[in-house]
């Protein structure tokens, strides 16, 4: 799963570089959205940047994360690769309102509650990939996760599903890779420990 995740300064710099290509409205208003960006951490049902398709190009706006839980439950944040074409909550955002999510890296906790931070080496944008729903007070998204590759296990079972950035263009303008991209597998990350930094001392 992935119930916090981060931004930075660079992963900034890093959208404004990816979307500098875009014209007119569309590039205004990415690039005002990207100006929005401040580092810290993202939690659901805040507000964060991501990118979709429209036009046949990949911008950037912002949207709530999670979609409103009934009957009294939480928000949901997360929603499974493996089977959200076959949940009505889902299925329609997946085939039509597909997004990619921008960070710095994110956080997961062990069965210890000790927790890890993950991150791509040597890439201040990691892409995560998601789906959104319009709701009364406008457009919110899930984050899909997949089995944890050989990075992550150690911590967790699950991990949000993370893209390059071409796949990430792919998956938000072509209705015709989606099945390929929900099946595939995470690249490896890195990973930092609080509980590993302290037990060094």
């Amino acid at each position: 799963m992935c119930g916090r995740y981060y931004v930075d300064d660079e992963t900034a710099r890093a959208m404004e570089a990816l979307l500098r290509g875009l014209q007119g409205k569309i590039r205004r208003g990415s690039m005002a959205a990207v100006g929005r960006m401040a580092a810290g951490d993202v939690h659901p049902s805040e507000a964060a940047p991501v990118l979709w398709g429209e036009g046949g190009a990949v911008r950037c706006g912002w949207q709530r994360w999670g979609f409103p839980g009934f009957q009294g439950k939480r928000v949901i944040f997360n929603a499974r690769s493996e089977s959200a074409m076959e949940k009505p909550l889902f299925r329609d955002s997946i085939m039509h309102r597909r997004i990619a999510v921008p960070a710095a890296g994110f956080y997961e906790w062990n069965s210890r509650r000790e927790k890890s931070r993950f991150y791509k080496k040597g890439c201040p944008l990691l892409l995560m990939a998601g789906c959104s729903r319009q709701y009364e007070d406008g457009a919110h998204f899930v984050i899909l996760t997949t089995a944890a590759n050989g990075s992550m296990k150690p911590v967790h079972e699950r991990m949000p599903l993370i893209l390059e950035w071409d796949e990430a263009a792919k998956w938000v303008l072509d209705d015709a890779g989606v099945k390929e991209i929900l099946g595939k597998m995470p690249c490896l990350l890195e990973r930092e420990s609080d509980y590993e930094q302290l037990s060094l001392f």
